[in-house]
């Protein structure tokens, strides 16, 4: 009975975290490895055609109810203005009820500058399909004081008037790559749409994105090719929607076909801190198609508001791919493309 009470108590406190938690949109560790999602301006920044991400991230692993998040898209670079055209598929579950939220969204993006710099402008509109299970939910009135939760108790609590939520979601961004620098910010859910189950509107808070990384070349100098230099790269991505707010802050280490970071994430003061490692590993790399094929895993480790025993951490797991098409010369690609997204 003690044990239970304990496990009550925990869930308790994860759903009280989670209902905080609920009004932000997950943050990825491995952010490089889903670009579009963290800023639609990096829609066909590569120095491919056609770049394709997955990635998928699992939170809190032992805790029942399955915090899940997915996200996979495929743009491809326009060499018309070196900018592109995507579309991207998000998709969550969260909690025992199975909220669940898809998404599926087309980007655009647009770049001007030189061999100097690229200035890139990125649009984003879609469609959400936001849903519930109301059976899974528990109420106070099917909670025995000394059993605890009775499974298959009816309780006098009046259902939702929607369990299916559906709405238009809007976005845009703006990225400069300059020197050695990425700098870039957007904003998600412009026109903050309603997604209540309730029939009383609740507004979908807008969400801000600022992010730079700066790329130290260890092997400055000497004659070799990108993919095999060394480099140090640094970043910072911040996130703020409502009162939530969160901060990364990390350092890779880039060698050849190997990428190792740490990172440390801030949920600001409602939410858990964690520490994370990532790996990231081009398995294959053709230069003069401009192809490969890259997997990157990251585990974080909470250090602050939840215990890692319960929770097992938070595991991401990614793979990507991009190409160079038969028929596209590369001489007809706008020339700053080759300064572009290619910090990791």
């Amino acid at each position: 009975m003690r044990y239970f009470k304990n496990r009550f108590l925990l869930l308790m406190i994860i759903s009280l975290s989670c209902s905080r938690l609920m009004a932000q949109d997950q943050m990825y560790t491995q952010f490089f490895n889903a670009p579009i999602y963290l800023n639609p301006a990096l829609t066909g920044q590569f120095e491919g055609d056609l770049r394709m991400n997955m990635i998928y991230r699992n939170q809190w692993s032992s805790i029942p109810g399955n915090l899940s998040y997915t996200t996979a898209s495929i743009d491809y670079n326009m060499p018309q203005f070196g900018g592109g055209v995507g579309l991207m598929f998000s998709r969550s579950s969260e909690g025992t009820a199975f909220l669940v939220n898809n998404s599926i969204a087309g980007t655009y993006a647009y770049s001007v500058g030189s061999e100097g710099f690229v200035l890139s402008f990125g649009l984003q509109a879609g469609v959400v399909d936001r849903t519930i299970n109301y059976n899974k939910l528990v109420f106070d009135d099917q909670i025995d004081p000394r059993l605890g939760f009775i499974p298959g108790s009816a309780s006098a609590a009046e259902s939702f008037p929607f369990n299916n939520r559906f709405y238009f979601d809007s976005g845009a961004g703006i990225n400069l790559v300059v020197g050695e620098f990425d700098i870039g910010s957007a904003v998600q859910h412009i026109n903050q749409p309603n997604e209540s189950f309730t029939g009383t509107p609740a507004k979908l808070p807008m969400r801000g994105v600022a992010h730079i990384s700066y790329r130290w070349d260890l092997s400055r100098g000497e004659n070799l090719y990108e993919d095999e230099k060394s480099y140090i790269i640094p970043s910072v991505v911040f996130s703020k929607q409502a009162t939530q707010q969160t901060l990364s802050a990390g350092l890779q280490y880039k060698r050849k076909g190997v990428n190792a970071g740490l990172w440390y994430h801030s949920g600001g003061q409602s939410g858990p801190s964690a520490i994370g490692i990532s790996l990231i590993f081009d398995l294959l790399i053709n230069r003069e198609g401009a192809e490969k094929l890259r997997f990157g895993v990251s585990h974080d480790v909470p250090v602050s508001g939840l215990n890692y025993s319960n929770t097992s951490g938070t595991s991401e797991g990614s793979i990507s791919y991009q190409t160079t098409l038969p028929g596209r010369a590369a001489e007809q690609k706008f020339e700053g493309l080759r300064r572009c997204y290619d910090f990791y």
